[in-house]
């Protein structure tokens, strides 16, 4: 059994967002996905619903706390209804300091509020749906008001499904517990995906009452490709800054210490404080590389890929640049293989 493969909706500008998510559906994609960092995650997806048919589309991530769980059900509700059915909203709650001092919102463990977060997104969709009375209350979110002025009503497709990020143990285990699949950070390797993240995932659903096959494991780690090995090699370069850059970040530090790197995030950490940021990617090494990231050329990407996230995830994300008419049929082909 196959994949099915996401790319990114790298639209930076929203002229761009329509051309995109044609090209990515045309290609084959099952799914495409928007990140919040330097732009909104939902403003691109009205777009790409609207010139599109078949392929899922998606935050990867929307971040939570900064949004009430009811703002996020508004903005759920009505792309899910305008994409007929096509939306999976992914949430992530980023961490301490950019909740803070980013987003200027109050910090508290992220596990519990998650869980309530996620808890009452779905009471609040069924309200909508149902118009049932809005009663839910919670430790860090109350609802218990909607009255007719304010909901939207009922859509064909009422499930929203909801797909959580997580790196640690606490979030991977309220992903399985509340939510339909959960959004592997990029940084992130097989063995701490298998020794730690699934047996907490394991325990939620267990918790929820569901099985494996009724959520989805999505992504799993950087990929490195090109049409050639000098290619992967450029690519390679890149995924080394990425690991360096949230490597310096002291929450993601359970990812090294598995692999008794822990001494890494310290480092790290410090040359990032003195702004020594292009310095970074040298500190990771081929070995620390090769655990992080798939890196192989085109005609060997899909062999590699199944080798290493088989039996294991459900989605995976695969981007290559197209220069040529070449290049869009080596890409179809890829995906195909992908999803075979």
């Amino acid at each position: 059994m196959g994949f099915k493969v996401e790319t990114g909706l790298y639209a930076g500008r929203l002229e761009d967002a329509a051309a995109a998510a044609v090209r990515a559906e045309e290609l084959g994609y099952d799914g495409l996905n928007t990140a919040e960092t330097s732009h909104d995650s939902f403003l691109p997806l009205v777009i790409a619903a609207e010139h599109t048919s078949r392929i899922s589309i998606g935050t990867s991530v929307a971040i939570a706390f900064p949004r009430s769980p009811m703002v996020t059900a508004m903005i759920a509700w009505d792309l899910q209804r305008y994409s007929k059915g096509r939306f999976i909203l992914g949430l992530g709650t980023q961490v301490k300091g950019h909740n803070q001092r980013r987003f200027s919102v109050p910090w508290s463990p992220p596990a519990p509020r998650i869980k309530e977060y996620i808890e009452s997104l779905k009471a609040i969709w069924r309200s909508f749906q149902t118009g049932e009375k809005l009663d839910y209350v919670g430790e860090h979110y109350s609802f218990t008001l909607m009255t007719p002025n304010f909901n939207p009503g009922p859509i064909d497709h009422p499930h929203v499904p909801v797909h959580m990020a997580a790196v640690n143990e606490h979030n991977a285990r309220v992903a399985g517990e509340v939510a339909d699949g959960i959004k592997l950070h990029g940084f992130n390797t097989m063995k701490y995906t298998r020794d730690v993240i699934l047996p907490q995932v394991m325990k939620g659903l267990e918790k929820s009452g569901r099985t494996r096959d009724q959520f989805e494991v999505c992504g799993g780690g950087f990929l490195a490709t090109g049409k050639t090995w000098s290619d992967v090699e450029q690519a390679a370069q890149e995924v080394r800054r990425q690991i360096s850059f949230y490597g310096s970040t002291r929450t993601y530090q359970n990812v090294f210490d598995h692999h008794g790197w822990g001494d890494t995030t310290a480092k790290l950490h410090e040359m990032s404080l003195q702004n020594k940021w292009a310095e970074m990617p040298s500190v990771i090494p081929d070995e620390m590389l090769e655990e992080f990231a798939v890196l192989a050329p085109w005609d060997k990407v899909a062999d590699a890929a199944k080798e290493r996230y088989g039996g294991i995830a459900d989605r995976i994300g695969f981007s290559a640049a197209i220069k040529s008419p070449e290049d869009e049929d080596a890409v179809k082909t890829i995906i195909k293989q992908l999803q075979a």
